[in-house]
């Protein structure tokens, strides 16, 4: 429990420091939000009664200060564009985006660890040869690019998936899904490529390891001696892999999601960007800031758990 506290912690000190440089260099952009949301026709008088509303018209610091205050009492400030709460926005947007990570992530597991799991076991024939042309296939296109092609060729030649947005029923309708697995195909591919050369490289040491030539002595089936002895060792370093790429899926989402209409954060935050909404873009990359350290902590917990060593 200490070191959990101790992680935690430390941990803390990096989202202060992002936040912050993210509220200096969003003022440091040229152009003025009140401007830009009032018009040119705006007179002298209203930008200056709507700066003072926003608190736009105190000095640096003093915004900083204020910002910061406002967090600490749960308030993230009001969105200039969308004149909405931006604790509000964010609690609306927010699970479309740990939706659209988490399918990611479970779809990268779910190809990547059968697929090393088969590398490592048929080393050197075809089957190897095929999963690791698979994989550079995959780390060959980001998701950029491997998402208008998905677009192209399940939903506009074929007319499998819809296109791009979310379903009008909501997050959780019955036919949310279809929405779905396009911008968690894009996302995850690459995942699923750098995990199934990771899977292959773990299994390949635990398959050479003592306690596996033991086990085959004694008379296991080979699937035994696979699944059941190798994969749950191997497994270990996985899962710290697994912890840091769900950080670069979340810097990915902001791409993914503006790429397929996705309502979630990403896309939130790219529309404050271009809006120059300072309290949105702050919130937001909070937000995100803020789920990163939580999943650096499951992932320490996770990690333990699957190896003994590190509860003694």
């Amino acid at each position: 429990m200490r070191s959990i506290v101790i992680r935690v912690l430390l941990t803390l000190p990096v989202v202060w420091v992002v936040v912050s440089l993210v509220f200096l260099l969003i003022h440091l952009v040229p152009g003025d939000p009140v401007q830009q949301m009032l018009g040119e026709g705006a007179t002298s008088s209203d930008l200056a009664a709507l700066r003072h509303q926003y608190g736009l018209d105190q000095p640096l610091a003093v915004q900083y200060l204020h910002y910061w205050r406002d967090v600490l009492h749960g308030n993230l400030g009001r969105s200039i564009r969308l004149n909405d709460t931006v604790v509000h926005l964010i609690s609306t947007r927010y699970p479309y985006t740990v939706e659209l990570t988490l399918s990611a992530l479970i779809l990268g597991l779910l190809l990547a660890v059968p697929a090393g799991v088969m590398a490592a076991t048929h080393r050197g024939r075809w089957q190897d040869q095929s999963i690791g042309l698979g994989s550079l296939f995959g780390l060959s296109f980001p998701s950029f690019a491997l998402g208008p092609i998905l677009m192209l060729l399940i939903s506009i030649r074929l007319g499998w998936l819809p296109v791009s947005g979310a379903s009008p029923d909501g997050l959780w309708s019955a036919g949310g899904w279809k929405f779905l697995v396009l911008p968690a195909a894009a996302m995850g591919a690459s995942l699923a490529a750098i995990l199934t050369r990771m899977v292959r490289t773990a299994m390949l040491e635990e398959l050479n390891r003592d306690y596996i030539r033991t086990a085959r002595a004694k008379g296991l089936s080979e699937n035994a001696v696979v699944y059941r002895h190798a994969l749950p060792n191997a497994l270990v370093p996985i899962v710290t892999v697994v912890g840091l790429q769900f950080g670069a899926l979340l810097a990915g989402a902001i791409v993914t999601e503006t790429i397929f209409s996705w309502p979630g954060l990403g896309r939130l935050v790219v529309t404050a960007i271009s809006g120059r909404d300072y309290a949105l873009v702050q919130g937001s990359l909070l937000a995100i800031g803020l789920t990163y350290v939580l999943v650096n902590l499951l992932t320490d917990l996770t990690y333990r758990w699957v190896n003994p060593r590190m509860r003694g």
